[in-house]
């Protein structure tokens, strides 16, 4: 892969107590804290992955954006791409926030939108994202330093631009992931990267190809992430018996209840990645090399690439060559698996940070 266009490469930090070793079964030393996922962002950052999600919940893990803004300091090179929940915080506060941050980070921060539930309520999927189509607009306008008369469904604002911006002037890049009809049109309306999770790669490549169809039909352009799990080891029974040995401590009763904790459960993403574990193979594997298991104990991707070195760089190939522009990878545990990527795969990638104009 390494004469192949640049490509994004980023890891997850597990602010979402989303970290095992063995699936399913608590590990009070891999709970989501300051000290384990500050350790996991800096030897992505050591490691030279590209960018890392800093996910966002309500009932787990810690805060993404005072995680961010504490952590930034201490990086050298690598993007944050922050995790923030439409409608949780007021938007002229929130953008002050994110533009704060990215001054912290020296213009390296990225943005993960987010059209969960507000805690405590509940929308349909319709109005959600409406509403979540509006705050992007008018968050956008505000991080580009333009002044704001918007008077729609949810937002009702008139006020001009914060004196704090980013350090370019400009929004940083929206990222956004769904799968629903109402949200595949407010990513073609409103977002940068599109993100989608694991599947064959004969699916992602027909993702890619409808939302450019949908992106083009709001004279817009896209590009395309793919978020999923990985489980590298020097051969390919290796990772297998790796993958193996991750679920075998695993209650499905258990894995059914985490699922259950996350705001997205019951999305029309969660059930794709559901219907592919139940189209697997008898050990769980989807096609060559992407296998399902996650998905027993895990709501959103549930689903890794796992092989040798060389197999992963020719999967990861495969689904560049179906449109995908960015990867954000994890594994369990992510520190350990952070830096076996970092040394077997990422030197045969030819990446670097999407570009900007």
């Amino acid at each position: 892969m390494s004469g192949s266009s640049p490509v994004e490469v980023a890891w997850f930090a597990a602010l979402c107590d989303d970290d095992y070793e063995f699936l399913g079964v608590a590990d009070p030393a891999l709970a989501s804290s300051w000290e384990h996922c500050r350790d996991i962002t800096l030897a992505a950052d050591r490691h030279g992955f590209d960018n890392i999600l800093l996910p966002s919940g309500y009932t787990l893990g810690i805060d993404s954006a005072a995680f961010a803004a504490a952590v930034a300091p201490l990086t050298d090179q690598i993007q944050l791409l922050l995790a923030v929940r439409m409608g949780e915080m007021w938007l002229p506060q929130l953008a002050r926030q994110l533009a704060t941050i990215d001054q912290m980070l020296h213009g390296r921060l990225t943005i993960n939108i987010i059209s969960s539930d507000i805690p405590g309520e509940t929308l349909d999927s319709g109005p959600r994202y409406r509403r979540t189509l509006e705050w992007m607009q008018v968050l956008r306008a505000l991080l580009n330093g333009q002044p704001v008369d918007f008077h729609g469904e949810f937002v009702d604002l008139a006020l001009d631009p914060p004196r704090a911006s980013t350090l370019s002037g400009r929004c940083p890049p929206f990222y956004f992931g769904g799968f629903s009809e109402a949200a595949k049109e407010t990513a073609a309306a409103a977002a940068d990267v599109f993100l989608t999770w694991p599947d064959t790669v004969a699916a992602v490549g027909d993702t890619v190809a409808d939302m450019r169809r949908r992106a083009s039909r709001h004279g817009r352009s896209l590009r395309f992430g793919l978020r999923s799990h990985v489980i590298v080891r020097p051969t390919a029974a290796e990772a297998k018996t790796a993958a193996a040995r991750l679920v075998s401590r695993l209650d499905d009763e258990a894995g059914a209840a985490i699922r259950r904790r996350s705001l997205d459960s019951a999305s029309v993403g969660v059930s794709r990645q559901a219907e592919l574990r139940d189209t697997s193979d008898e050990h769980g594997y989807a096609e060559e090399n992407l296998w399902t298991g996650i998905g027993r104990a895990r709501s959103g991707a549930g689903a890794a690439i796992v092989g040798s070195p060389e197999e992963v760089l020719a999967k990861l190939e495969d689904y560049r060559q179906a449109g995908i522009d960015a990867f954000i990878l994890s594994g369990y545990p992510h520190l350990p698996e952070c830096e076996r990527i970092g040394r077997t795969v990422l030197p045969g990638l030819n990446h670097a940070p999407l570009a900007w104009s």
